[in-house]
């Protein structure tokens, strides 16, 4: 682990390769699972304000979830999740003519309708970060259904945390961001590394 200011960041982030294949995969990840995206508390606003502009993107179930339950619920652990559709699809999904999933909010927000991209988790993935008592756990989540990006990251030899740079710089802040660079050419040329990973 890395320490950074109050966060502990995993070595996976640097010796895990990954880069999103969405040819492949479909972005499937907004699709499986069992709950939604998780959330923190202020995007249930943003996603509540985006509500217009998103809305005639989604299907008809989707807009039924969002006016019978809301943007979010509390899933079975515990957590604040964004409302799914046949406890599949987060309910901003929606299919492209390429049959690709695509998220509504992410549009509307290239479109610049409006400021907020996405929930930072969904922007993050597939790093995750637990919350403990003094700190933040930044950590690789393994999905099986990522199996595409994790081949085509190690094509392009392309680390977990590089492929992440926006978000992370998006969540913890650049000077942050450039410490966990500094972590990481020290870990590239640290003898664990090598002989772990033979230098790779």
């Amino acid at each position: 682990m890395i320490e950074i200011g109050e966060t502990l960041v995993s070595l996976d982030l640097l010796s895990e390769q990954f880069v999103c294949d969405i040819a492949h995969c479909k972005g499937i990840c907004c699709e499986e699972g069992d709950s939604g995206a998780p959330l923190e508390e202020d995007e249930i606003v943003a996603l509540e304000q985006a509500l217009p502009f998103v809305t005639p993107m989604l299907s008809a179930e989707a807009r039924e979830v969002i006016d019978r339950q809301g943007v979010a619920y509390v899933d079975e652990e515990g957590d604040l999740v964004t409302s799914i559709v046949g406890n599949r699809e987060c309910v901003f999904a929606y299919r492209d003519d390429n049959g690709v999933w695509q998220c509504s909010v992410e549009k509307a927000y290239e479109q610049g309708l409006t400021p907020f991209k996405k929930p930072i988790s969904c922007h993050l993935y597939p790093i995750r970060l637990r919350k403990r008592k003094n700190f933040i756990g930044v950590e690789y989540h393994r999905w099986d259904v990522c199996t595409d990006a994790c081949r085509l990251g190690s094509q392009l030899k392309v680390p977990v945390y590089r492929f992440l740079k926006d978000p992370l710089i998006r969540r913890f802040g650049a000077e942050w961001y450039a410490e966990l660079e500094k972590a990481a050419e020290a870990f590239y040329k640290s003898e664990y590394y090598q002989k772990l990973f033979g230098g790779k």
